[in-house]
């Protein structure tokens, strides 16, 4: 038989490695520092560049994108030529991905700190940068693809499925989710609106955990696993059965974040039913991947890259046994807008990514520098204080959360809210604190994997085009024996493509179609009205300075919710609202009817120092609202970007947004003049009194009427 020689390309696997640890580092530091934030206001140091509303969105990027991200990418781009016995398509397209990746990392820190979000979870970068996430992620794409088309290796092996469904999948829902209108070379309003906003919003970020948080990690699991233990896969029927029942399942349970919200029933009930049936496939992957080790714990025990790997495998397990508990109704009345939902994503954040990605790294670079590891021990200590950090972490943040909602939900003898909402935020500082002493000890582990690995690296030789040999893939095309249905799907990626993106958009259309296309599913509420310009330079304040991440605006049909704060929310309220704002963390107490509730004065007075007017509050200054001018050259784009959007402003109302502006805002400036409070008309904090006061009241008028 006819053999080749070729060689494998570790430069781009060194590269991405390099930048997961580097963007670890910095990731943790951001949450770390977002931790400190939530319980000692003076960590925001009195900037606009440093407060908790930009520096939580760099976290939660840095570490999904850029930490995450660059994980993935060092163990597609290892396994894959292996799988594949062929070298990557193109080095070109390779360095083009890893520094197209890069700039979009460093590119989303400085728009995030600067203000530039979209105000939508996970999917915050504006639009320039969204069209840069699609090139490269075509640019991983050919590069994926043409490596499997010159592949030596007909059978298309486990891992690699997941990694195709990962490309289809992320490409599918960050298409749908990023649809904007510019007004800026810079900034944009979501193409939808309040409920339509928030159900594809959570498709989105629902299925980005699904789809880049775990998926890509089971194929590496699937490959690394293995590998590390000497061990095959426990059973390859289980992998089909995985795989396809995930990938079809898990992109119907978005709507489990939006229940008891103005979503519609039918949609909320859907997404529970999936939710509860992941479990099963969910369950299936992990217990593959922890049966692979039959046989072999004598090696774990020894071996820290296992050590890590078999507490990743666990993570994901009760990450994905707790995910369908909370979309139960009566579990997510209890832990919805609290901190039960940290504790739980942070089980998969620090377990299931952060230890699988050590592990990896631990496997991976005694390899590529032909050496071994520094210090097995130091790799074990770093184990231990991680696994410490996780449970210091998590176990605060469950009590954190069962306190907050117990504490929501009481009344007095006397049917009266027994706890103000301030009260149960101080009750539960010790909480928080508690849980930055796991960060912090979370973080040491990371320092010592960066010496480990850095004295791994300086006493080896790096090899960076790796021999190997195989025969071509002509060679290997004759079969003995029956051959299954699956097997003719693994020998055509094209095929398993369509496949996957066929299995993913089903659940995604049967969803958004009805609550797009049916009225009745909104229903129209005459008394809702446009925003005025002053407000909705207010609202774009609101969304910039991050609010949203501490305040929801989402009353749910709750007795403690309505007698704390009002009215529950209908769906029509939303209609105007790009993007919506309903939030996911009660850090601050719910603002869907905040308008009229305190003078002008009171919000002026709170925005400068928010201890001021409620004593104990963890919430940051925001002095710069009071210098800031409201930028009015953008008023007119802004009104022009809502017409196209269907708000109905009148004709040519962007010529005279501005006078309807400056009359608002003197109107405000004279309220507060009248509380002997001096200021311009045009600093920033006048609209944002404009938007605040008008939150809400559009269902009061109606029920006035």
């Amino acid at each position: 038989m006819q053999v080749e020689k070729f060689y494998y390309d570790n430069r781009i696997v060194k590269m991405f490695g390099y930048a997961t640890v580097l963007w670890g580092v910095v990731g943790m530091l951001a949450g770390l520092l977002a931790a400190v934030q939530i319980y000692f206001p003076a960590a925001n140091f009195n900037l606009p560049y440093t407060t908790f509303g930009r520096v939580r969105p760099v976290h939660t990027n840095a570490v999904i994108f850029a930490f995450v991200g660059n994980g993935i990418f060092m163990g597609v781009y290892y396994s894959l030529q292996r799988l594949c016995k062929a070298r990557m398509f193109s080095d070109v397209l390779s360095k083009l991905h890893f520094w197209g990746w890069q700039l979009i990392i460093v590119l989303a820190a400085v728009t995030l700190l600067s203000g530039y979000t979209t105000g939508k979870e996970y999917a915050e970068l504006e639009w320039p940068i969204d069209i840069l996430i699609t090139i490269v992620w075509v640019i991983f794409g050919i590069n994926l693809f043409g490596t499997l088309v010159k592949r030596r290796e007909s059978h298309i092996y486990v891992a690699i499925w997941f990694y195709i469904a990962t490309w289809v999948t992320v490409a599918m829902l960050h298409i749908v989710n990023s649809v904007e209108i510019p007004f800026s070379w810079i900034k944009s309003y979501s193409f939808y609106a309040g409920v339509q906003d928030a159900l594809v919003q959570w498709w989105y970020g629902h299925n980005a955990v699904a789809f880049f948080l775990t998926t890509p990690y089971l194929g590496i699991m699937y490959y690394f696993i293995p590998k590390a233990s000497g061990r095959p896969v426990y059973s390859y029927r289980l992998s089909i059965i995985h795989f396809w029942a995930l990938i079809f399942i898990y992109i119907w349970a978005g709507p489990h974040h939006l229940l008891y919200t103005a979503l519609p029933d039918w949609a909320q009930s859907l997404g529970t039913v999936f939710s509860i049936m992941l479990i099963a496939p969910s369950w299936g992957g992990m217990l593959n991947g922890l049966f692979t080790l039959r046989g072999a714990w004598d090696k774990v025990r020894e071996d820290p890259v296992l050590k890590f790997m078999v507490v990743a495998v666990t993570c994901y397990g009760m990450a994905t046994f707790e995910g369908p508990m909370l979309s139960l109704k009566s579990v997510n009345a209890i832990s919805h807008f609290t901190d039960w939902t940290i504790a739980h994503v942070h089980v998969g954040a620090l377990g299931w990514n952060g230890f699988l990605t050590f592990g990896m790294l631990y496997y991976l670079t005694p390899k590529l520098f032909n050496t071994s590891l520094y210090s097995k021990k130091l790799a074990t200590n770093h184990f231990w204080i991680g696994t410490i950090g996780i449970v210091l972490y998590a176990v605060p943040m469950y009590w954190a959360g069962f306190t907050q909602a117990e504490m929501w939900k009481q009344f007095t003898d006397e049917g009266q809210i027994k706890y103000q909402f301030l009260e149960t935020v101080t009750h539960i500082i010790p909480m928080y604190i508690t849980r930055s002493i796991g960060g912090l000890l979370y973080f040491i582990g990371v320092i010592l994997m960066v010496f480990n690995l850095g004295k791994t690296i300086a006493a080896g030789s790096f090899i960076g085009d790796e021999a190997a040999e195989a025969a071509p893939l002509l060679a290997k095309t004759e079969t003995h024996g029956k051959q299954y249905w699956h097997r003719w799907i693994e020998a055509r990626p094209i095929q398993m493509l369509i496949f996957s993106l066929v299995a993913v958009a089903i659940g995604g259309i049967i969803e958004m179609v009805p609550t797009f296309l049916i009225k009745s599913n909104i229903p129209t509420i005459a008394s809702v009205k446009p925003y005025t310009p002053l407000e909705l330079q207010g609202r774009d304040i609101y969304v910039r300075e991050g609010c949203y991440l501490c305040h929801s605006q989402m009353v749910r049909p709750f007795r403690d919710e309505v007698a704390r704060y009002g009215e529950y929310s209908k769906a029509g309220e939303f209609v105007y609202d790009h993007p919506f704002q309903w939030g996911s963390k009660r850090t601050g107490p719910d603002l869907a009817r905040i308008g009229g509730k305190y003078p002008g004065s009171w919000h002026y007075n709170h925005m400068w120092d928010p201890r001021s007017m409620s004593p104990g509050s963890i919430m940051p200054n925001y002095h710069w609202l009071f210098d800031n001018k409201i930028d009015t050259s953008l008023t007119g784009a802004k009104i022009r970007a809502m017409i196209t959007l269907g708000v109905p402003y009148p004709e040519n109302y962007d010529k005279k947004a501005n006078e309807d502006l400056e009359a608002q805002a003197k109107s405000i400036k004279e309220n507060l003049k009248k509380d002997k409070i001096e200021t311009s008309s045009n600093a920033e904090i006048v609209a944002l009194i404009a938007y605040l006061q008008r939150v809400g009241t559009d269902i009061k008028a109606a029920s006035n009427q």
